[in-house]
């Protein structure tokens, strides 16, 4: 709690309760639209209006605490601010956000950027994906090549 509340005061807000509660779900959560916080905060038996939770998102985006991303039409999410650079991938099945670092193309951007006389100053990638269909498994889930070989005996 004293460390949100630090991190509020740095960034010129008060930390009230609605503003810390905000932030513990967007740190326990991840990518969450203003809907989708309320929600959770209900869940919680917190008493914070939908109206002042985009209030409070605006704020947080302004003073640099979360990003807002548009990764679907008219559907805003938001993150807390990190310090490491990644990218994501947004499932266009299941809307799941997953966050990725893939140094080499990061490397390669920078190659592109140069090639071209110039340097990267800031980006934002987004790759939209859908599960891979596999013939051997109904759930999509990876597939366990140890019990596959063991069950055709290729071992």
């Amino acid at each position: 709690m004293q460390k949100k509340n630090k991190e509020l005061q740095k960034a010129g807000l008060k930390a009230t309760l609605p503003r810390i509660k905000i932030l513990e779900v967007l740190e326990a959560k991840g990518h969450l639209s203003a809907e989708a916080i309320y929600k959770e905060l209900i869940l919680m038996d917190e008493d914070v209006g939908l109206a002042t939770i985009y209030r409070v998102l605006t704020q947080f985006e302004s003073a640099g605490i979360v990003i807002k991303h548009n990764f679907e039409e008219a559907h805003a999410v938001y993150e807390i601010v990190s310090d490491e650079h990644h990218d994501h991938m947004v499932c266009i099945e299941s809307g799941k956000i997953i966050e990725f670092h893939d140094e080499i193309i990061e490397e390669r951007q920078s190659e592109i950027a140069s090639k071209y006389g110039y340097e990267i100053v800031d980006h934002n990638m987004v790759l939209y994906v859908k599960k891979i269909k596999s013939k051997f498994t109904k759930t999509h889930e990876p597939i366990n090549c140890t019990l596959l070989y063991g069950l055709w005996g290729i071992i």
